[in-house]
């Protein structure tokens, strides 16, 4: 892969984050997750096609830039879904704790009665 190349992958990944920062925003968990996926591919394609020499000059410069802006919106992007997160859980710890409080003490609400 040529250098162009290579910034247009980071630009390329930028935009999704960007996206995926305004799905996050609107609360748009499926559109963010498929963002996410589409974003980790580009990822890989980085990964196994970046060249082991580093860019030099204004590419160099460039692509710093971008990750800047990556970086960002991944920390705008966590600090929106980590309390949801923590709150899903909770719903979902909560609703795990009822079932099995219901197993266990629901036949002898039911056999009390």
């Amino acid at each position: 892969m040529d250098s162009q190349n290579i910034i247009s992958l980071y630009e390329a990944i930028a935009e999704l984050t960007e996206q995926m920062l305004a799905a996050a925003h609107s609360g748009d968990w499926e559109h963010l997750a498929a963002l996410e996926s589409r974003c980790a591919s580009h990822v890989r394609s980085l990964e196994s096609g970046e060249p082991q020499e580093p860019l030099s000059g204004a590419l160099r410069e460039r692509k710093v830039e971008i990750i800047h802006k990556v970086l960002a919106h991944d920390r705008e992007i966590r600090n929106i879904t980590e309390p949801w997160m923590a709150r899903l859980s909770i719903m979902l710890n909560s609703a795990g704790t009822e079932r099995k409080l219901s197993r266990t003490y629901g036949g002898v609400n039911q056999a009390g009665s």
